[in-house]
């Protein structure tokens, strides 16, 4: 089993998780016009892996043009408290 570092690690991977954790459900252009200077082979192979482990769920739905959908499973809203921790640290580091 791979450790959170290999889980989450990357600036990438943090910063999806934290959109579909606290923003919700989001299409993948959506998740790019969020997410300022990543390319889209980048967040493809990001999203791609955070799927592989089970923390990120993609959706498609049998559309013309195909929709495609991406959410925080279970496993990865029980990141909750350390993103909060994380986001206390930094604020409290700021003053």
């Amino acid at each position: 089993m791979p450790d959170i570092a290999q889980l989450i690690g990357g600036k990438w991977k943090l910063i999806v998780l934290q959109i579909l954790i606290f923003k919700g459900t989001k299409r993948f252009n959506e998740l790019r016009r969020m997410i300022d200077g990543v390319t889209q082979t980048m967040l493809t192979s990001q999203l791609r892996a955070l799927e592989h482990d089970g923390l990120v769920l993609r959706k498609v739905y049998a559309e013309v043009p195909p929709r495609v959908e991406y959410s925080a499973t279970a496993r990865a809203v029980e990141l909750t408290p350390m993103f909060r921790a994380m986001h206390d640290w930094w604020v409290g580091g700021q003053t």
